[in-house]
């Protein structure tokens, strides 16, 4: 009997213990949202979001705000439409832009909201239009690749010196 006992005792441990690592596995891999704040939705058009996920951040001055809910491809303004879900009890201006920016040199994307000075603020179904996209680091190489080869290109070449006086 005693035995039997402490069987259902670890066994409760161990299983505790699994639920605990799902928990944070989840939480950092930023699939776990626990708010339970109701929100409203907004959406935005970028012409590249780089690699900008559904349930990334939406940040203010740093702070969590929201969570990107759903990311669509426009097929008439060839943009990619993104839908915000941004907790209710933070209200931004109308006039407020958006950034896709990413943490650190290389990880992971979010949005980063700037407050306008519009005294309106946004409500359910309203659409941003201030939106800058993300910067491609690809494209950011290539261009300094290019700038680099026209300069090269495009500078005088000096004749070669002989040394001989005419």
């Amino acid at each position: 009997m005693q035995r039997s006992r402490n069987d259902v005792w670890v066994g409760l441990f161990v299983m505790v213990g699994l639920v605990a690592i799902l928990f944070l596995a989840l939480k950092s891999a930023n699939l776990l949202n626990l708010s339970f704040q109701s929100d409203y939705k907004v959406t935005a058009k970028f012409d590249n979001i780089g690699g900008l996920k559904p349930k990334a951040a939406v940040k203010s001055a740093g702070v969590v705000v929201g969570r990107v809910e759903s990311i669509t491809f426009d097929d008439k303004t060839f943009q990619a439409r993104v839908t915000l879900a941004l907790e209710s009890r933070y209200a931004f201006p109308k006039d407020s832009s958006l950034k896709v920016l990413t943490s650190g040199l290389l990880g992971e994307q979010y949005i980063g909201i700037e407050a306008g000075a519009d005294e309106k603020v946004l409500a359910a179904g309203d659409s941003l239009g201030s939106t800058q996209s993300a910067i491609v680091l690809e494209n950011l190489i290539g261009q300094f690749l290019f700038n680099k080869a026209a300069e090269a290109g495009t500078a005088p070449s000096a004749a070669p010196s002989t040394g001989k006086k005419k």
